[in-house]
């Protein structure tokens, strides 16, 4: 090993931020020389209510070398080909966000501009038919994509809608099995460096100590070393995503298995069902200055469509971020680096973040003021953008029919979102940027799901010839409708393929 390399890690707190981090670290670190530590307390438990993922999740378990059966086996795991919202823009509207296109995704001018001079001709029907996702989604069918390019049924990505505890559990197997060490106890101490103020060790509450070059605070909300020993201070985000307290419950699988998530609006918050092979995860996220406890939870209870498996559970959180995700020699990862409610099921994404970005700029024990800087910008931008896309689904909106909606009416936008919104609702331009999870479709699917109709459309549009576009948009359609139909029920696919477990017969 080279002069000042890092010789340990120690990672504090497991649950699915801690043992992704020490998955990834066994598998990027092997054959190094590397000593990784992983201190978590089986009194303290983990929050574990986030089952839904986005498609990014596909990439990290590929790099890990897991197979999506044996994955999907141990999970529980569902498909996932997009997130159905419901009465959002308006009470009674329902629209898809799809991991996926609008029409085909190699038009130089993307079709939704051509969809929406055909909507000012009086015959586009619902940009929704020109998605397979959609429409397969709307019809609990699922494949894989297709291997053949140009092929409706090749033109999307999907995701997992899993149990995160035995997600958690499956890659601290995996991280075990490649020389990660688990040590069970409850960390009482944190020691600092007098010179430096680095974190040097922590101490258990059996006296144990367990030191590091490296530390990964993954101790949830509490930030138990980025906050309770580094002061990294905290962005409270209340003012654009007041939603603070969460509801959650498991019920028994009812009706179809969708391979969508769902989140539908509610008067304090809005509601989440997840269709799992053994069971549907539902929970309410909510205002606390709109709603008492007791009235979100029963709120919760009465909207559910399948009795309940255990008694509901309440959660508390700020949105926001740290002020530093990264100080001196310790990276906070999950919950301990920021919170921003899971609406768009971003919460697993962030992990994998800060996992990246930390392996992309892993640091020798100098750790350089610049790489550390470049950390902490990177995840500031990827938690900003994902402020500025949730916060799209509450300000894109007619209603106005409670407290919590007039609220939002009347909320000053980050100068980053009103400038994204005035220039789609300009031509139905979407800012892109270079840093961002949500790509222009996902941005499209909201704003016109939610009611958000550009004024005008790609100038270049207007050289299509009106009866060359309407012919072309009818063959989408039929497609894309011709491609479902030859698409597996999603239950069936799931039964007759390695990836079954608890799903009924």
């Amino acid at each position: 090993m080279r002069d000042g390399a890092i010789a340990s890690v120690c990672i504090v707190g497991g649950g699915t931020a801690g043992w992704m981090a020490a998955a990834a670290l066994a598998n990027r670190l092997a054959g190094l020389n590397v000593a990784v530590r992983l201190i978590e307390s089986e009194e303290i438990g983990t929050v574990g209510v986030g089952e839904a993922t986005l498609p990014h999740i596909r990439a990290f378990n590929t790099t890990l070398g897991i197979a999506e059966p044996e994955l999907m086996r141990a999970t529980e795991a569902t498909y996932k080909l997009g997130i159905e919202f419901c009465d959002w823009g308006r009470v009674g509207d329902r629209y898809i966000h799809p991991f996926g296109n609008y029409g085909p995704s190699d038009d130089a001018i993307p079709f939704y501009h051509q969809w929406l001079r055909l909507r000012t001709m009086g015959g586009a029907g619902r940009l929704d038919d020109y998605s397979y996702p959609i429409v397969a989604a709307e019809q609990n069918r699922f494949r894989h994509p297709a291997s053949e390019p140009g092929r409706v049924e090749s033109s999307f990505g999907y995701a997992y809608q899993f149990d995160a505890s035995l997600y958690a559990r499956f890659l601290r197997r995996y991280a075990e099995a490649r020389g990660i060490e688990r040590i069970e106890g409850k960390v009482v101490d944190v020691a600092l460096d007098g010179t430096a103020g680095f974190v040097r060790h922590v101490t258990m509450a059996d006296g144990r100590v367990v030191g590091g070059d490296l530390f990964i605070d993954c101790s949830g909300f509490r930030g138990l070393l980025i906050e309770g020993a580094l002061r990294s201070g905290y962005d409270d985000w209340s003012r654009w995503l007041p939603c603070n307290r969460a509801v959650a419950v498991p019920t028994d699988s009812h009706g179809p298995l969708g391979p969508y998530t769902r989140a539908t609006a509610r008067t304090a918050g809005w509601q989440w069902r997840i269709p799992l092979q053994h069971r549907v995860g539902n929970g309410h996220v909510y205002c606390s200055d709109f709603i008492s406890d007791d009235d979100a939870q029963q709120q919760l209870v009465d909207n559910l469509d399948a009795p309940m498996q255990a008694e509901p559970r309440r959660l508390r959180f700020t949105t926001g971020r740290r002020r530093d995700f990264w100080k001196r020699n310790v990276v906070a990862i999950g919950l301990a680096s920021g919170f921003l409610e899971p609406l768009e099921s971003t919460s697993i994404h962030l992990i994998q973040d800060g996992i990246t970005e930390l392996l992309a700029l892993f640091p020798d024990q100098g750790f350089a003021a610049e790489d550390i800087d470049e950390y902490n910008r990177r995840m500031a931008l990827h938690f900003e953008r994902v402020r500025d896309f949730l916060l799209l689904h509450y300000v894109a909106t007619e209603r106005d029919d409670s407290p919590m909606w007039r609220h939002f009416r009347a909320l000053t936008l980050p100068d980053s979102m009103r400038h994204k919104i005035d220039t789609w609702l300009t031509r139905g331009y979407v800012v892109p940027y270079q840093f961002g999870l949500f790509l222009p479709p996902s941005w499209v699917a909201v704003m016109l799901g939610q009611g958000l109709v550009p004024k005008g459309y790609d100038p270049r549009v207007a050289g299509i010839e009106p009866g060359a576009l309407a012919k072309r948009a009818a063959a989408l359609r039929a497609e894309v409708a011709a491609a479902v139909r030859a698409t597996p029920d999603h239950a069936d696919y799931i039964r007759q393929s390695p990836a079954a477990a608890g799903l009924a017969a």
